[in-house]
């Protein structure tokens, strides 16, 4: 496997449209195979419809779970799987295994049938289980992705090159969606039948080619670390690699406590950001009375808004600091939201306006927030750290569904009976994204930097 060099030095600001960069984006235009399709809105909707697979809300509580064991998988192996790369020097060759593996999940999704010989009950558990690796894989994949940021570019330009990247997830999640509904889900143009699920099944396969053919020219061509550490043992064993994660906590605490909490504080409002997406079709649903087709065209819509508006913040980002971005962008959710809620009664065009608005501002955090920790980063310990980032990220991952609920009940207490109260949810979600942004507010930007350690 050759790698491609490092940045080059040049006079001046590095190019960004240059082919390891667009390369590295690529696999960020690929991932919408998984995100957009498998997770969100095609396999997870199609797994969990109303007694296709189990009566009821059944198959969602199953799915809830299975998810769950998922996220403490994640949440306790993200850390070592990229530190031990980082002592290796090899992202890139555990990024192609991680992706592989991910792809490889979709496309079993194919077997998951109502008329499978496993039985519908069977099937399910199946598809749960699939929907499961997929997202461990795809997570231990991007702790090793997200660590090749610091491999393209300086930290002066690292704002643009992220917002790239982001972009493109959303544009591809774009792309794709579109060629799946009026390929298969929709007028089905390719004329493939309907019964048992195969539309969704073949999107599955479809979907699983979208994310090989994307990310193989960033896994045959990875971005060398300008920095390995060497005498890493390769029969290092678990307990090994959690002592060293250990020491690497106590390191942040002690000469890096700005960054140990950036990342707590990214911890809760990205969970905030995932309950917009994951409770945002949900909402439109039930508040606003969205049928399947209008919630898939503002699913479009909202990936057009946030990918234009992530690539156009990479530049203020690097212009005027993450941290502003960051600021700014959930000063904006949390007063969106709010009028979300206070206006619910004024129909669908709320939800269209103040949601899109919302939407403006979701990439462009996410983002800023991987630029931001990128830019404290010492070179060499990128997926270390990055490790970290998946795990504290997970490690709150039941805010956004917790206090979704809570509210829900809340409002359902308040509401007089026969009147609709799901819209009292998004105030849990809005919540999330308020104590991001106070806890975001501390974090001093000019001290938060990890060059002077382990160098």
């Amino acid at each position: 496997m050759s790698t491609t060099p490092a940045v080059a030095p040049e006079q001046g600001r590095p190019k960004i449209l240059t082919r390891p960069i667009l390369e590295w984006a690529l696999w960020d235009w690929g991932s919408a195979a998984f995100n957009a399709v498998a997770t969100t809105f095609v396999f997870s909707v199609y797994l969990t419809g109303t007694d296709r697979f189990a009566p009821g809300d059944e198959a969602s509580v199953h799915l809830t779970t299975g998810m769950t064991v998922a996220g403490i998988l994640i949440a306790v192996l993200a850390p070592i799987t990229g530190q031990r790369a980082d002592r290796r020097g090899k992202g890139g060759v555990w990024l192609g295994w991680f992706t592989g593996m991910v792809v490889l999940c979709c496309a079993a999704m194919f077997f998951v049938a109502p008329d499978s010989p496993l039985g519908r009950s069977g099937a399910m558990w199946l598809g749960i289980g699939l929907l499961g690796l997929g997202n461990v894989f795809f997570e231990f994949a991007s702790v090793n992705y997200n660590a090749m940021l610091n491999h393209l570019t300086t930290k002066e330009n690292m704002g643009r090159v992220s917002g790239l990247g982001w972009g493109a997830g959303y544009v591809g999640g774009i792309v794709l969606l579109l060629i799946l509904y009026i390929g298969l889900i929709g007028p089905n143009l390719f004329g493939v039948p309907t019964d048992n699920g195969l539309t969704v099944r073949v999107s599955m396969v479809i979907a699983a080619a979208w994310f090989a053919l994307s990310a193989a020219p960033v896994v045959l061509r990875p971005p060398k670390p300008a920095v390995v550490h060497t005498g890493s043992d390769e029969h290092e064993s678990l307990l090994d690699s959690y002592r060293l994660l250990w020491g690497t906590v106590k390191s942040l605490y002690r000469d890096a406590p700005q960054t140990l909490f950036f990342l707590i504080a990214s911890a809760v409002f990205r969970d905030g950001l995932a309950g917009v997406f994951t409770f945002g079709a949900i909402l439109a649903g039930t508040a606003f009375g969205f049928s399947s087709g209008d919630v898939l065209i503002f699913a479009i819509a909202a990936n057009v808004v946030a990918g234009l508006a992530t690539v156009g913040f990479g530049a203020l980002d690097d212009r005027f600091g993450p941290k502003k971005v960051i600021i700014v962008s959930l000063v904006a959710m949390v007063a969106s939201g709010m009028g979300v809620f206070l206006l619910h009664d004024r129909g669908p065009v709320v939800f269209w306006s103040l949601g899109l608005v919302l939407c403006v501002f979701v990439g462009p955090t996410q983002s800023a927030s991987r630029s931001f920790l990128g830019r404290m980063i010492p070179k060499g310990r990128e997926g270390e750290v990055y490790g970290l980032y998946a795990t504290t990220g997970r490690a709150v991952s039941f805010l956004a569904p917790a206090m979704y609920g809570l509210f829900l009940r809340i409002g359902e207490s308040v509401t007089p009976a026969g009147q609709d109260f799901t819209y009292w949810g998004i105030l849990g979600i809005i919540l999330i994204l308020l104590a991001g942004l106070l806890l975001t507010l501390p974090v001093k930007a000019h001290r938060a930097h990890l060059d002077h350690l382990g160098e």
